[in-house]
């Protein structure tokens, strides 16, 4: 994975659209879906960890 195109691809692979024409909503409700497919045990830890940093290095150019 190496941009949050990536991140919504991998959410596509288990039926999870997300798009509420509000950005940092989005991803936000992203980095949710993220965390419980983890928790869930359906997404592996590296694909997590690299997820939830993508999600959040853009959530910081929206939140400035």
């Amino acid at each position: 994975m190496n941009s949050v195109y990536d991140v919504m691809q991998l959410l596509k692979r288990f039926g999870i659209y997300v798009y509420t024409k509000d950005r940092l909503a989005d991803l936000e409700m992203m980095e949710e879906e993220i965390k419980e497919l983890y928790r869930m045990q359906i997404i592996e830890a590296t694909d997590f960890q690299i997820a939830l940093l993508l999600l959040r290095q853009e959530q910081g150019k929206y939140k400035r």
